[in-house]
C-alpha cells in the first residue's frame, strides 16, 4: 500500500511544484505592484485647511461731517503788566507761576519820593482851599472883587487835582494784580529803575487767566460757504443752541474735549482766504496752556446714513485703498472702496461696498482674492445712539 502512494505522489508531484511556483509568483507580482502605489499615496501633498480670518460686517449708521482745522490755544485775557511810575524796584511779592488774585500786590516801587510829592499835594491844597473860603468871605462883605475870587478857587481847584495826581502816583508804587490768573516770572529784578513814561513803560510780567480757553483757528473759503448755506438750510447739529466743536490735542486720541464757535472775524483774509474763528473750550485740568497747538473739527453737513467698517480691515494697494469681503461660500473678494471721514476709530466708506456685506477684519496679510476661508464672527461693540436732530444756527459770516 504504501509502495502505491509513493508511486502516486512522484506521479503527481510535478503538477504541485508547478502550482506552487505560479502561486508564489502571483503573490510576489502582487507585492511589487502594491507597493508603488502605496508610496505614491503616501507621498501625494495634503490640501492644507483653510485660513482662519475675523470678518465683521459692514455697519450703517447715522454720522456728521467734520472739517479738521489746525489752531493754537490762548488765554481769554491777558494782560501785560508795566510800571506807571518811574523808580527803583524794590521788592518782588509773588513766586513765578502762581496763581495770584485781582488786586494783589506784586511789585513795589520806592515810594518815598511820591510819598513826600504826596504831602506836599496835601498841604498846598489845604492852603488853597482856606484861601478860597476868606476869598468868599470877603466878598460877601464887599472887600474884595468878584475877579480874585475866581482866581482863588482856581487855585483851590488846581490844588486838588495836583493832590490827586500825587495820591494817583503815591498808590502806583505799589503794582497790583489788574485781572485773577497765572502770573509769569518777574522781568525786572529788584534795584533795577523802572520807567512809568507812557509808549516806554517797563514790562514787569504777564498775567493770564485760567479757567476756559480760547482756540483760533482758520476755515477755508469752500468749507465756510459749505457751512454757510447748510446752516441756512437749517442742517447743522447743534448742542445747546451752539455750534459744536471738538479739541484734540498732539498727546491725545480722537477729540476728547469739546466745546463751541465763539465768533468769528468779519470779513475773509484775502491774502489766505480764509476766516479767523475763535472757539471756547472747559480748562478743568489747565491742559490747555496758551500757545499751545490743537487739531479742533466742526461739523459741516447734516447727520446722514453711512457705512462704517474698522481701519484694519483697510488695505493699501499703490494708490487704492481696497477691503476684502467674504462671500456666502466663504470666498474672498476684492473691492476697491472710496473712504470719508474718521468716526469713533471707524472709517466711513462713501463708495465700494453694501450694508450687511461681510469683510475681513483680521487676517488681511494671509489671504488672497478667490481663496476659500475659515471665517469667524468679530464680537460687535454696542451701537452708539442716533444722533439729535439738526438745530437751526445762523450763518458764519
Amino acid at each position: 500500500m504504501t509502495t502505491k502512494i509513493n508511486s502516486t505522489f512522484n506521479r503527481l508531484r510535478p503538477r504541485f511544484l508547478f502550482v506552487a511556483a505560479g502561486v508564489l509568483a502571483a503573490i510576489t507580482a502582487g507585492f511589487y505592484l502594491a507597493t508603488p502605489a502605496r508610496a505614491a499615496q503616501a507621498s501625494a501633498p495634503v490640501a492644507p485647511p483653510a485660513p482662519k480670518v475675523t470678518v465683521a460686517p459692514v455697519e450703517q449708521q447715522l454720522v456728521t461731517d467734520y472739517e479738521e482745522l489746525t489752531g493754537h490755544v490762548d488765554a481769554t485775557e491777558t494782560v501785560e503788566l508795566r510800571a506807571r511810575v518811574s523808580g527803583h524796584l524794590d521788592e518782588v511779592h509773588f513766586q513765578s507761576g502762581q496763581l495770584v488774585q485781582k488786586g494783589d500786590v506784586l511789585f513795589t516801587i520806592d515810594p518815598r519820593w511820591y510819598r513826600a510829592q504826596f504831602d506836599l499835594a496835601t498841604a498846598r491844597a489845604e492852603v488853597a482851599a482856606r484861601e478860597a473860603a476868606r476869598a468868599e468871605r470877603l466878598l460877601a462883605a464887599a472887600a474884595i472883587s468878584g475877579e480874585e475870587v475866581e482866581a482863588r478857587r482856581a487855585v483851590a481847584a488846581e490844588a486838588r487835582a495836583a493832590l490827586e495826581t500825587a495820591r494817583l502816583d503815591l498808590e502806583h508804587t505799589e503794582v497790583r494784580a489788574p485781572i485773577a490768573g497765572r502770573i509769569s516770572r518777574a522781568l525786572i529784578t529788584p534795584g533795577n529803575l523802572v520807567s512809568g513814561t507812557p509808549g516806554n513803560a517797563t514790562l514787569l510780567t504777564t498775567i493770564v487767566t485760567v479757567g476756559d480757553a480760547y482756540v483760533y483757528a482758520d476755515l477755508d473759503e469752500a468749507t465756510l460757504l459749505k457751512f454757510n448755506r447748510l446752516a441756512r438750510e437749517g442742517q447743522i447739529l447743534t448742542r445747546n443752541g451752539r455750534i459744536p466743536a471738538d479739541l484734540q490735542l498732539a498727546d491725545e486720541n480722537g477729540y476728547p474735549r469739546h466745546g463751541y464757535i465763539e465768533s468769528t472775524d468779519n470779513r475773509v483774509n484775502p491774502a489766505t482766504g480764509s476766516l479767523a474763528v475763535r472757539l471756547v473750550f472747559p480748562n478743568e485740568d489747565n491742559a490747555l496752556i496758551p500757545g499751545l497747538f490743537a487739531r479742533v473739527r466742526i461739523p459741516v453737513s447734516a447727520p446722514q446714513a453711512a457705512l462704517l467698517v474698522s481701519e484694519r480691515a483697510i488695505g493699501t494697494d499703490q494708490n487704492q485703498k481696497f477691503v476684502l469681503a467674504v462671500g456666502h461660500d466663504n470666498t474672498v473678494a476684492y473691492r476697491t472702496v472710496k473712504l470719508g471721514s474718521l468716526v469713533d476709530g471707524k472709517r466711513v466708506v462713501r463708495e465700494g461696498l453694501q450694508p450687511g456685506e461681510t469683510i475681513i477684519v483680521n487676517g488681511l496679510q494671509r489671504v488672497r482674492p478667490g481663496m476659500t476661508v475659515a471665517p469667524e464672527l468679530q464680537a460687535l461693540a454696542a451701537t452708539p445712539a442716533p444722533a439729535a436732530p439738526a438745530g437751526k444756527v445762523a450763518a458764519l459770516r
